[in-house]
């Protein structure tokens, strides 16, 4: 079993920056890749950036220029720096690791349990 904890969420006024960070933990073999998605209320869950464990990065059209993602491989560690914040961007942020937990095993989703992200003067 795989756990990912989410932190760094929080009330942040327009234009302000907030860094959320995911650690995973359990049986884990190898981390394809990590990332965050969203959701915002009524609105389905969508990619926000994601990150391989070669560094191959894929950021949402809507963050790029403004949300870096970066990870820590031996930590099993993936950040989601947020500058530039929008009332748009106000969400639930999910943290998602793709693991093999053993050299034999196939590749599998995990999810976080989810961190609030309000943008609001």
């Amino acid at each position: 079993q795989v756990h990912l904890v989410e932190s760094g969420g929080g009330l942040v006024q327009p234009g302000g920056s907030l860094r959320l960070s995911c650690a995973a933990s359990g049986l884990i073999f190898k981390i394809n890749v990590m990332g965050w998605h969203r959701q915002a209320r009524g609105k389905e869950r969508e990619l926000v950036a994601s990150i391989t464990d070669a560094g191959d990065i894929n950021l949402a059209d809507s963050v790029k220029g403004r949300f870096t993602i970066s990870r820590d491989n031996a930590k099993n560690t993936v950040y989601l720096q947020m500058n530039s914040l929008k009332p748009e961007d106000t969400a639930v942020y999910y943290c998602y690791a793709e693991v093999k937990s053993t050299f034999f095993s196939s590749s599998r989703d995990y999810w976080g349990q989810g961190t609030l992200v309000t943008i609001s003067s």
